[in-house]
């Protein structure tokens, strides 16, 4: 199905190298979300007329809320898993994974319905667009900071989140250009039963982040696709083509007052100068209304 009549506005228009991961913080009425080739986390309110960020040392792959108190995350950048005070700009590392895969680094992430920060680690490429398959994991971390594996074995995990009665896990390998479902056990944290939910064609258009509106469809961002596609987790079929205006569309997330806008992250980084010309707005932060569906507030984590 072709793209629902909607309105598209470029909301931030600081060219980011690869912005992922964003994150509606409801407390502050602000977007969060990361640049991991820049390693900042970012944010951005509506009325604000530039991005805050911190910047960690490391690729830091995502970002959640963390608790009820503003200004406080949980990051994952590298190898390591730990808590970010915005305001001191001071991380908290609680731990630290994947140390027998030195070019590993994490990936997306996101809080499950219980409070425990789900993310994934995936191999840095050998070549452009060459990754080794079969390196990526995908960790809990818990509320007394331990941490569960719940996969090995992935080639690059990447957009997660949950239905809305919390019994299946959505999860995209990019690698395999998959959308899977799992059995989720909510009270346990763990995953099983893996089937296939929707299979993009190998080639350009790859899937990266995801998330589930309040009807329970998936938006999935497809990185070199220019585009977001909406599927119905029942029957596995596309429901509707959201296309941007940039080619490399990473990730999205709702928010706004009542979660009825889409927020949509992009990338500059991997197109040559002649595509950066041809794309003005790489690596912008867009704003897409008009979907008539909405949202729903993100997990924080509890711990």
């Amino acid at each position: 199905m072709a793209s629902p009549r909607v309105q598209i506005q470029a909301v931030v228009t600081e060219r980011h190298r690869m912005g992922e991961c964003p994150v509606w913080e409801e407390a502050t009425g602000q977007l969060v979300y990361v640049d991991i080739h820049a390693q900042t986390v970012c944010r951005w309110g509506p009325h604000s007329t530039k991005v805050q960020a911190v910047h960690l040392g490391h690729r830091v792959g995502c970002v959640a809320l963390r608790g009820q108190d503003k200004g406080g995350y949980v990051v994952a950048a590298g190898t390591c898993l730990g808590f970010l005070d915005w305001d001191s700009e001071q991380v908290q590392w609680v731990a630290q994974l994947d140390r027998q895969k030195p070019h590993n680094r994490f990936n997306d992430g996101k809080v499950d319905p219980a409070g425990r920060f789900v993310a994934g680690t995936m191999p840095e490429p050998l070549a452009p667009g060459v990754w080794e398959p079969a390196q990526g994991s995908l960790y809990s971390l818990q509320g007394n900071h331990s941490v569960l594996r719940l996969a090995d074995r992935l080639g690059i995990p990447n957009g997660l989140d949950w239905s809305t009665d919390q019994r299946t896990f959505y999860h995209v390998d990019s690698l395999d250009y998959a959308v899977h479902a799992y059995d989720y056990d909510v009270q346990a944290g763990t995953i099983g039963n893996r089937r296939l939910l929707f299979q993009l064609p190998p080639g350009r258009a790859m899937p990266d982040g995801l998330c589930v509106d309040s009807v329970g469809t998936l938006w999935v961002a497809c990185i070199d696709g220019g585009k977001i596609i909406r599927l119905d987790p029942q029957t596995g079929s596309c429901l509707c083509t959201v296309d941007l205006p940039v080619t490399r569309v990473t990730s999205c997330c709702f928010g706004g007052p009542d979660y009825s806008d889409l927020y949509v992250t992009s990338a500059a980084d991997g197109l040559s100068q002649e595509q950066l010309q041809r794309e003005p707005q790489a690596g912008h932060v867009f704003k897409v209304s008009g979907l008539g569906v909405r949202g729903r507030p993100c997990f924080p984590f509890l711990g």
